[in-house]
């Protein structure tokens, strides 16, 4: 497991991406999605600050249309604390779609590593 340590503000931000993502998810679905930021900040190719890895442009839907604002549960703090702790069910996944929704091309040509709930999960 990869520990990395988050202020509380960057959990509370973890848990409000993980919210508005994934709140319809089971627990393991949650989780994944907090895994993915987590997995962004060890890669090369994203920004290095929990923060910046949401905020980023185009990174995730919740930020761009709102959702991110709901206020997150207690599941989404404890799944982003999972998460930060070093738990992966994503197997080290960069990206998360769901193949019904999803209208980027680009997403579809990710090679897939895990199907959790409705996401799969994709390097």
């Amino acid at each position: 497991l990869r520990k990395v340590t988050v202020s509380k503000p960057e959990l509370a931000m973890l848990a409000r991406v993980i919210y508005g993502e994934a709140r319809g998810e089971d627990y393991k679905g949650q989780v994944a999605v907090g895994a993915v930021v987590m997995n962004r900040l060890h890669s090369p190719l994203f920004p290095h600050s929990v923060s910046e890895v949401i905020m980023e442009p185009h990174a995730f839907s919740a930020v761009a249309d709102g959702q991110y604002w709901l206020i997150p549960d207690e599941t989404a703090f404890k799944a982003a604390r999972d998460a930060v702790r070093g738990s992966d069910p994503t197997h080290n996944a960069l990206y998360y779609y769901n193949p019904d929704t999803a209208t980027s091309k680009w997403i579809f040509t990710r090679k897939v590593l895990e199907k959790i709930g409705s996401h799969s999960f994709a390097v």
